[in-house]
């Protein structure tokens, strides 16, 4: 486990957990140590699904200012990419990953969140992406991940002015997909993804696939890759177990596996 980041399994949920004082900002050991819990998360058998939090305070409040403000170019080039590959393994995780959010989820916090495949956030919760305020502009997804979430006029809305978004205005956005207490953000993340872990795991990551890939593709090679993958569960038990658990008792009622 690392200083800053650990994962944490518990019931086919993996809860990966920043912690570094005060605010989970993102520094160089930071954003290695958070590659290498997804990369464990990722090769896990027994995680099922992902919950990325930061704490009750704060998820992340962006980048290491005072690390990056001595950078050359060049080494901002190479953290840049670091950090963009680390966020990478997050949003390629094979397993529905839902992000927890109370505090702040800024800059390259609210890029982290954005690799979720849902969020939940705190009602005292802000998000949003202030790089535009320091000169330059979100370097880790928030100009890519963001516009595909929202839209281009809303995206630009929020990167050219790098305000802060409430939770509120984020669920009407459709950045939040959940706002609730800020003391019930974790357990309603959980809760979530423990939802997924009990569901047919190699048929999730089939449809996480799809619909991932699918995005950035046209529409009929989205259709092939669908088609594909369709036919492909066809030879896992879940499938079978599913469908013998829809003859005999109805929907709803299979027990997985995850085979």
């Amino acid at each position: 486990m690392g200083e800053f980041v650990r994962l944490e399994v518990e019931g086919g949920v993996g809860t990966i957990r920043l912690e570094r004082p005060k605010m989970n900002a993102i520094d160089t050991q930071l954003r290695v140590e958070l590659q290498e819990a997804a990369e464990q998360a990722r090769e896990r058998a027994d995680v099922r699904a992902v919950v990325l939090y930061g704490g009750e305070r704060v998820f992340a409040a962006g980048a290491d200012i005072k690390e990056m403000s001595t950078m050359s170019y060049a080494d901002m080039a190479a953290w840049g990419t670091g950090l963009q590959e680390a966020l990478k393994v997050v949003a390629r995780l094979p397993v529905p990953v839902v992000a927890a959010i109370n505090g702040y989820a800024l800059g390259g916090g609210f890029e982290l969140a954005l690799t979720a495949d849902f969020r939940v956030v705190g009602e005292r919760a802000k998000v949003g992406v202030p790089e535009i305020q320091l000169g330059v502009i979100p370097g880790a997804g928030g100009t890519q991940r963001l516009t595909r979430l929202v839209g281009p006029a809303k995206a630009k809305g929020m990167v050219f002015t790098g305000r802060h978004v409430a939770a509120e205005e984020a669920l009407a956005l459709g950045i939040a997909d959940r706002v609730v207490p800020d003391a019930a953000v974790y357990e309603t993340a959980l809760e979530m993804a423990a939802s997924y872990a009990s569901g047919p795991a190699v048929a999730l990551r089939s449809a996480k696939q799809a619909i991932d890939d699918g995005l950035e593709m046209d529409l009929d090679a989205g259709l092939r890759l669908e088609s594909s993958l369709f036919a492909g569960l066809f030879a896992t038990e879940d499938q079978k177990a599913g469908m013998a658990s829809f003859l005999e008792q109805g929907p709803g009622k299979a027990t997985f596996t995850g085979r």
